[in-house]
């Protein structure tokens, strides 16, 4: 694979370092899409020589981007972009969205839509009562055209008018707030374990393949449960992000 030429402009009067500098037009030219997943970079000494800088410079700038997960590097082969993990911020957001948001290609294949009666559990989380119909939905969420999260959830009755092929075209959030639902706060707990056979084959994994966990539960600006969910995700391919604020 030929390496990717970029054009890079450094401000040698700036006060940035000229290594961030490097590291955020690279970032640029990945999130723009110069750079696709895959794409090899020049080695650092042509690199260097070529935008006139010393080696540890551009060492320290691809260093930055290995750890923002941007790059990686290949013994035998070089510096390559990575391919398309998923990273998403920690909001009250749908997933559809999100992968939308970023140029992911979101779609979906609807597995189950279907009437069921709540058990305890989710009867408590939604604050009705045991044996109450509920939706129940599962569904499988693509980006790119990779399989990347088995999503299932549960919601009170009459909400939204939902049916495979609105889900199939849109978010359940966007479809939750195009009928008036107003989200307003949720909780959520995130954590790991290995993938079952059922949910290995679904998402084109290994049997016992680490997948992320995420169990949330969304409310309304009135303090009412509007949805209760319980997914799974490709740890190969998707991460959270969290900003954390000094108090």
């Amino acid at each position: 694979m030929t390496p990717t030429r970029l054009d890079i402009d450094l401000d040698r009067s700036s006060p940035v370092p000229l290594y961030f500098q490097v590291a955020e037009q690279i970032a640029e030219a990945i999130r723009r899409g110069d750079l696709a997943p895959g794409s090899r970079l020049d080695n650092e000494i042509l690199l260097a020589d070529r935008l006139g800088l010393s080696r540890p410079t551009i060492r320290q700038a691809i260093q930055y981007l290995v750890d923002k997960g941007l790059l990686v590097r290949k013994r035998g082969v070089g510096t390559q972009v990575v391919h398309g993990q998923v990273k998403r911020a920690v909001e009250l957001t749908s997933l559809y969205d999100d992968l939308r948001r970023s140029g992911q290609e979101p779609a979906t294949r609807v597995l189950s839509l279907e009437s069921v009666t709540a058990d305890e559990d989710v009867a408590t989380v939604l604050g009705v009562e045991p044996g109450t119909p509920v939706l129940r939905l599962e569904r499988l969420r693509y980006a790119q055209g990779e399989p990347l999260a088995l999503l299932h959830n549960w919601l009170p009755t009459g909400l939204a008018t939902l049916s495979g092929q609105i889900l199939e075209d849109r978010g359940l959030y966007e479809v939750l707030r195009a009928a008036g639902v107003r989200l307003r706060v949720a909780n959520q707990r995130i954590g790991a374990r290995a993938a079952s056979a059922a949910e290995a084959r679904l998402l084109d994994e290994r049997r016992g393949a680490p997948l992320l966990t995420m169990v949330r539960t969304s409310y309304d600006d009135q303090g009412r449960a509007v949805e209760h969910g319980s997914h799974v995700y490709r740890a190969s391919l998707y991460s959270l992000e969290v900003t954390l604020i000094e108090r």
